[in-house]
């Protein structure tokens, strides 16, 4: 296949925290062997109750309701980038999706990112390339963070880039060599409580603002087995229910002291990771950006790191502009998921590819 220099993709991104589906139409510039990028116009399609609760309970079919599902996910994809293309008229050479993340235990061999790429390719008449964690899982890495390569090549003016979204991710250079992982849960416990006292999400984290840390909780929180160590890791939705929310529920304390307390868990994780890495500026990219009680407690816990908000645009896009460009890299069959920050035995180019 001959290589192109310039690519327009559609990058498509649903978190953990279903917000909705996030549509990133991106271009993608090779020049000297240095890649630029573009977001010309992104949106957010919010999932109506329906679909936030099938995908909620996903976990909980059998094999023949989640197939259809997963089915019908792509198709609700391929309408949703049908109706934005309809407004915005331009030639896309591939449709990246992340899908949405259901199930991922790379400790028992599997992951599956919910969302039928054939359907897409086929209700949209746009080549797909979707399932980018399998392979990486399958050569015995974490297929997670996936984003590291694409801030590496994309994000050069950061020490590191920090993605908060349903769970906090990191992605940085140390000793010339990438490293990335999972660091905490935040917007996923976070808005589980929300939710709980009537709202979508915590708005600034005031809610949280008014609760009072409870120690103990917090000493048990920080106690987990999974901070211990900042090799190749990564949290699912499974961990987090058994491990973090478990014992939050478990305290006869108040919606706002459980937020409250959440939040110091999750800053102070994060920052101990800048910390220890000695990491100078991060950008801080994902919905928690916008939590603003939730950055100041991480910035009481840092000491010499600055944190940076950057555009609109890119905190709330950068994830989808980076799976459209792993999507570049698989159609290039270039290395899109590095084995240093997954564990993997080597390096790999992961995605199916479904024609248009």
């Amino acid at each position: 296949m001959e290589l192109k220099n310039t690519y327009t993709v559609i990058g498509l991104m649903s978190g953990t925290s279903l917000d909705g589906l996030d549509v990133a139409l991106c271009t993608f510039t090779k020049n000297k062997n240095k890649w630029a990028y573009k977001i010309i116009e992104a949106k957010t399609f919010a999932y109506n109750k329906t679909w936030k609760e099938k995908l909620q309970k996903a976990h909980l079919l059998n094999a023949q309701e989640f197939w259809k599902l997963h089915v019908d996910f792509g198709r609700f994809s391929a309408q949703t980038v049908n109706q934005f293309l309809k407004v915005k008229k331009h030639k896309v050479n591939l449709i990246a999706s992340h899908g949405q993340t259901i199930f991922h235990q790379p400790q028992n061999s599997f992951t599956c990112q919910m969302g039928d790429g054939a359907a897409l390719a086929a209700l949209t008449g746009i080549t797909t390339a979707c399932d980018f964690r399998s392979t990486d899982v399958a050569l015995g890495g974490q297929g997670a963070p996936l984003v590291p390569i694409g801030d590496d090549l994309l994000f050069t003016d950061y020490d590191a880039c920090l993605n908060i979204g349903g769970i906090a991710n990191i992605s940085f250079t140390h000793k010339k060599q990438r490293l990335a992982f999972d660091i905490c849960p935040t917007n996923l416990v976070f808005n589980f409580y929300a939710n709980k006292g009537g709202m979508p999400y915590d708005k600034g984290g005031k809610l949280a603002a008014k609760g009072t840390v409870n120690q103990a909780l917090l000493k048990k929180l920080n106690a987990l087995s999974f901070y211990k160590n900042f090799k190749a890791k990564s949290l699912g939705r499974e961990w987090i229910d058994e491990k973090v929310i478990s014992l939050l529920e478990n305290e006869s304390i108040s919606l706002s002291d459980k937020l409250a307390t959440a939040v110091e868990h999750s800053a102070f994780q994060t920052a101990k990771v800048l910390n220890y890495f000695n990491i100078k500026n991060v950008l801080i990219t994902g919905g928690g950006a916008y939590n603003t009680y939730f950055i100041e407690r991480i910035k009481h816990y840092t000491t010499t790191c600055q944190l940076i908000l950057p555009d609109d645009k890119t905190i709330q896009f950068k994830e989808a502009l980076i799976f459209a460009f792993l999507g570049v890299l698989r159609l290039r069959n270039e290395t899109n998921c590095l084995k240093q920050v997954t564990g993997a035995s080597k390096n790999n180019c992961g995605g199916a590819l479904y024609k248009g």
